[in-house]
């Protein structure tokens, strides 16, 4: 596996690739997390807009999927880190990191490999529409 460095969307940070180290203090300190220490990581396919999934990141999760080029998420259920594909073969391949305005969100861009959904369905959000009522602009 070859480590990569994500781009930074933000002139302030600097992009960094040593995955051994720790988030960087400016990126550290703008997330706002849970009660657990997590951050809500939405994952979306870069070149079609797909929302995927969302899974739970920690400090470290964040550093290594910054810093490794594959993402990593942190198991509420198992509390153990894991990186996504490594059991399914469905790899994540990281495009680019963001931090929504309140900080306790990220977007997470991949090239999905395979099925983003652990039921093997593209996304998880496939098949699981509700009925509503719909809003038009008068």
């Amino acid at each position: 596996m070859s480590e990569q460095s994500a781009p930074s969307h933000s002139p302030a940070v600097e992009p960094f690739s040593d995955p051994a180290g720790p988030l960087p203090q400016e990126i550290a300190s703008a997330l706002k997390r849970d009660s657990s220490g997590l951050v809500a990581a939405i994952v979306q396919q870069h070149d079609t807009n797909e929302v995927l999934m969302l899974g739970w990141m920690d400090d470290e999760a964040l550093h290594r999927t910054m810093t490794t080029g594959r993402v990593t998420f942190y198991s509420r259920s198992r509390q153990e880190y894991w990186r996504k594909g490594d059991t399914s073969g469905h790899v994540q391949f990281v495009k680019s990191v963001a931090l929504d305005c309140d900080g306790d969100a990220l977007l997470i861009r991949v090239d999905q490999i395979g099925a983003a959904c652990h039921t093997g369905t593209r996304t998880c959000f496939d098949g699981r529409d509700f009925t509503v009522v719909t809003g038009h602009r008068d």
